[in-house]
């Protein structure tokens, strides 16, 4: 699919395909997973398999495995009641609720069809098993001394608790603008980001849609950034919650941000959900995450940006179409 291409074709011819919506009806979920993601879960698997066999045939019964194991169920199942509250709250307060009342209207014409939301919670789920293999990662680094984790006291009362806090998102937003941008090189999208890009009109439920190579490239940055920088524990808790907030937020297909926001240039260092949505449909701009200055940097927003946020938010008349200005 050639990128140029991408970028000059009508966006309402796009949303009003039906030749699109029957490739989405007949597009299979399990043939693309069995060949993509499949291999990496095994493969994750006959690893803590082969560990924790050899730790009992040769009578190590080393802590370590064992609380690992736990480590990477507990991991698990926060990690899935996070997404589940975050992306089905979403779907459920915006998909069921307020766009029947037609109170608000997304962002494309039409919403994603029920085959492309059932993939992406289905690939969501499989990415929350390298984030746990990742959460492991994270208790290793801290057992051993290399991830620098503090504990107690009150760090809702300290300075640097704060600090720690936006330090870790202006490190995560820089690190998702560059891993993002090689993710789109010519290789890796063919290989890895493809899935994330099947959704072209994404929905909340796409927020970890990953192939299992992306999803360890996004997880991993936590003990990363831990090796330099201290956090206490609820620095990772808060950090997370916005993470989440923004990545359903960016996959909503509802803009929540009214019309003026970006008239000024004081508010457009911070992404929409505009900025996220013309990422899936035309690909090659729009790379960022929480803000918009390595975009506005580096010329990578794309050129219609700011048309299209006043157009999708522009006041509805009764009938549901936009107001002339």
């Amino acid at each position: 699919m050639s990128v140029a291409s991408e970028q000059s074709a009508s966006t309402a011819d796009r949303w009003e395909s039906p030749q699109a919506d029957r490739a989405v009806r007949a597009k299979p979920i399990f043939l693309p997973f069995l060949k993509t993601v499949a291999p990496w879960l095994g493969g994750l698997f006959l690893l803590a398999a082969t560990i924790t066999t050899l730790d009992w045939a040769l009578g190590w019964d080393m802590q370590v495995v064992s609380r690992a194991r736990t480590v990477f169920a507990l991991v698990y199942m926060t990690n899935l009641i996070r997404y589940v509250v975050a992306a089905g709250g979403a779907f459920l307060l915006f998909y069921v609720i307020l766009w029947r009342t037609g109170w608000i209207t997304p962002i494309q014409k039409k919403l994603a069809a029920a085959p492309e939301m059932r993939r992406e919670i289905f690939y969501s789920i499989s990415s929350l098993t390298i984030f746990a293999g990742v959460g492991v990662i994270v208790y290793l680094g801290k057992a051993s001394g290399v991830l620098q984790f503090y504990y107690g006291g009150n760090p809702l009362v300290d300075y640097y608790f704060w600090f720690s806090v936006v330090a870790m998102i202006v490190i995560h937003d820089a690190w998702f603008y560059w891993t993002h941008r090689l993710l789109h090189t010519k290789l890796l999208y063919a290989k890895v980001h493809r899935i994330h890009h099947q959704s072209h009109n994404p929905t909340p439920w796409a927020a970890f849609a990953f192939h299992p190579v992306e999803a360890f490239v996004q997880a991993i940055i936590l003990p990363l950034a831990a090796i330099l920088l201290p956090m206490h524990p609820l620095t990772v808790i808060f950090w997370m919650l916005y993470m989440t907030g923004m990545n359903v937020f960016g996959h909503l297909g509802f803009e929540l941000f009214p019309h003026w926001f970006l008239r000024s240039p004081w508010r457009r260092w911070h992404n929409t959900g505009v900025h996220h949505n013309m990422h899936h449909r035309c690909v090659s701009s729009n790379y960022g995450l929480y803000f918009n200055f390595w975009d506005q940097w580096f010329g990578t927003n794309h050129p219609d940006y700011y048309a299209e946020f006043e157009r999708v938010t522009a006041p509805r008349s009764k009938g549901g179409d936009a107001e002339s200005a």
